[in-house]
Parts: C-alpha cells; structure tokens; sequence
C-alpha cells in the first residue's frame, strides 16, 4: 500500500495529464497577423486539422462574410480565393487601402463554434517630403531656416536632413494627424549660418519610413546665397605697346552679378566712363595714358574696388611663359657657334702642318708626300713668297722657278736622311 503522500502526488500527475489533452481542440482553427503597404496584397490563411465536417469560413471587421468554403459571400474583385480545402481556407486581398485594416475572423462551425483572429495592419506610404524657405536668396552671414513637411505615413516617418554630404540637426519635429484619422504629416525645422560658398550648395531632405523598404524617398534643392562682389582688371593684350589697341576687362563676379561699372584714372578728377559695359577700349596707345587706372563694380549687395598700373612707355615684356623658348634657341646657337669656330680651327692647323711641297732626290722632283726610302732629299716649300710662284702660269713652272732662286736663301729647305 502506497503512503498518502505518494498517492496524492500521483493523482495530481493524472489530473494534470487529462486537462492538458482536454486543452488541445484539433476542431479550433489557427491564423497569423499580417502586415502589408497600402496598394499591396495580403494573404489570409486559416488551417484546422479536424474540420469535423465543418466548412470554414473568412469574415472582414465589419463581420462580413467574405467567402464560406469555396463560395464567395461579398461582391468584391479585390478578394480571391486562394485555397478551400476541408483544412485550409486562404483567401487574398489586393490593392489593400487604409480602410481594410483591422481583426479579419476564421470561424468554423462546430459544436459550439469556434474563431481565430487575424489582424492585419496597413501601411501608409509617406508621400515625397517638400523643402520650404529657400524660395528667396539668403544674405550671406544670415541665418537660413528650412522646413521639410511629409503627409501620408502610418505610423509617423522620420525626417533627416544634410547639406552636401554634411548631416544637418534639426532643431524640432512635429506630428499631426492627417483628417482621414489615420496617416500623419510630420514636419521638421533646420537653421544654419550661410556663406558665400553656400551658394548653390544642395540641401536635401529625406524620410525614413518602414513602407519604403529600404528605399530613400528624398527631395533636393538648392540653396542661393547673395554674398558681395569681386573685381580684378585684365588687359588684352597683356603686354600693350604704345600705337597699339588695349582693353582693359573689369571681371566683376558675386551673386548677384556686378551690373555697374565705373572707371576712373587715378589723378583725374573726371570719371572715364560709368556704365554697364565692363570694357575700357584704348583704340591707339600713347605714353600720356600711362597711369593707374580703378574700376568700381557694384551690385545690391555693395561695391569692391579694382586697380591696374598701365606703363605705355616700358617696352614690351617678354612673357615670363616663352622665357624657357628663347633659353633652348641660345642655347642651340652657342652650341652651333662653337662647333665652327673649332672646325676652323682644326682646319687651319691642319692646313698649315700640310702644306704642298717639293723634294729634290739625285736630280728629281718628287713630292714631300711620296718618300719611300731614307735618303737625302731637299725638300722645298712652296709659299706665296716663294720667288716666280706668282708669275708662274702653272704648277710645273712655279717649281722650276722656285728651284732656280734655292741660292737666295728665301725659300725654306729641309733635308731628310
């Protein structure tokens, strides 16, 4: 016999075994929630494994019923019967709007009937953010204050902002419901200092939201900035010579552009010229325009200064550009210079070292150039003093004539052993 402990232990084990199989109802039918993007599908599945010869059947949140089996119960193309077995009933919804959301109930109609909900939670996309306060150019060294506003999103979206690549805070957000009482407009404020180089900077705003996907829905634009102007004078040509034409370029740059010019000569107490035309023409140069001459550029946003010292009378610069030009040509000149000058040099010596002669052997005449033989040869040099070379109508005579005055000392001998 058991102790009474032990006994009750095991009776509790019992009890619990049988409620735990009374909880588990094969007849009840299972669903699932589902979200979807407004404008998509979503997909009701409802499954039992014990339909107890039962149909089962799909009803919206006003408990219509839209199908009972395979029979469509409410006049609605956007539904469709995806799958009617005695297990499973799946049905779709398409082109789903805010409106279908809500508790979707599966019944199956036993003995009593039971249910399962499903909730399906729709989407709202948020529609393209828009960027307002930069309809009017912004001073430079002035705050700039944009807003970006999106409606449509359920839940609220994210805005975020940067300017270029830079991430900009915002300084608040705000969320009101839209009057469908189910999407909200969410609106969000940036303020930043602007300079100059803001001009035409890209300020983009974006929103962030779970419909999207992972995709960026953005909008950009472009910031104007009005900053004052700059002035600097170019001459063309750049190097002007007197009796020739000169303009003389006041390039005004700034946003807005420069629309006045006003030329002035330094010393002159009567202005050259005030217009629109940036240009000062000089059609023939002469020395008295030498001087330093000042253009003023003015916009709504102030005037800047410019000068440039005109000398008519310096000749004309070389450009410093051609200055390495000129270098490689006297370069090449020296070097063609000196090569001739040596070859000269060579040649004369070459010459004078070589000079035609003349040597007497044993009573003949030969040339210095054809000594064969150790022997005693006189040879004689012929120059321009050499005697009768002058006269001489020909090679052959001035030889004769230069052996005949050997005796008067005046020709050069050279003897050879």
């Amino acid at each position: 016999m058991l102790p009474p402990a032990l006994s009750l232990l095991l009776l509790l084990g019992c009890l619990g075994a049988s409620s735990g199989n009374l909880s588990r109802d094969e007849s009840q039918p299972t669903t699932s929630d589902e979200t979807v993007v407004a404008g998509g599908t979503v997909v009701l599945k409802c499954q039992v494994e014990d339909p107890d010869d039962s149909s089962l059947q799909w009803s919206n949140p006003a408990q219509q019923t839209l199908y009972f089996g395979e029979k469509r119960a409410l006049r609605d193309n956007r539904i469709q019967l995806e799958k009617s077995t005695p297990n499973e009933l799946t049905i779709s919804i398409s082109d789903v709007v805010l409106s279908d959301e809500g508790e979707y109930t599966c019944s199956i109609f036993t003995m009593p009937v039971r249910t399962a909900k499903a909730l399906v939670t729709v989407l709202g996309i948020p529609q393209k953010p828009q960027i307002f306060g930069h309809e009017q150019p912004i001073d430079e060294e002035k705050i700039a204050r944009l807003t970006c506003r999106s409606s449509g999103s359920k839940p609220a979206a994210q805005l975020r902002w940067r300017k270029g690549n830079k991430e900009l805070k915002d300084e608040g957000t705000e969320v009101v419901e839209d009057p469908n009482g189910k999407t909200f407009t969410v609106s969000s404020r940036v303020e930043f200092r602007v300079t100059k180089e803001d001009n035409d900077a890209e300020v983009t705003c974006t929103v962030d939201h779970e419909s999207l996907q992972n995709a960026e829905r953005s909008t950009t634009q472009k910031l104007q900035v009005h900053y004052k102007p700059t002035a600097k004078i170019e001459p063309h040509p750049l190097y002007p010579r007197e009796g020739e034409k000169l303009r003389l370029q006041c390039d005004g740059q700034g946003n807005p552009v420069p629309q006045e010019f006003l030329w002035e000569k330094e010393g002159s107490d009567t202005p050259l010229q005030l217009s629109s035309d940036s240009v000062l023409f000089f059609p023939f140069l002469n020395k008295s325009d030498s001087g330093t001459y000042v253009c003023t550029a003015t916009s709504s946003m102030g005037s800047v200064v410019a000068k440039y010292n005109l000398d008519v009378s310096d000749a004309s610069p070389v450009p410093s550009t051609s200055g390495p030009y000129h270098a490689v040509i006297g370069g090449v000149v020296a070097v063609i210079v000196f090569l001739l000058l040596s070859l000269l040099i060579v040649l004369g010596h070459y010459l004078i070292r070589h000079k035609a002669g003349v040597c007497v052997r044993h009573g003949e005449t030969v040339t210095s150039r054809h000594r064969q033989k150790p022997a005693e040869v006189m040879c004689t040099y012929l120059t321009h003093e050499a005697k009768g070379s002058d006269d001489a109508p020909d090679a052959d005579t001035a030889i004769i004539n230069a052996e005949g005055g050997q005796a008067s000392g005046d020709d050069k001998k050279e003897y050879f052993i």
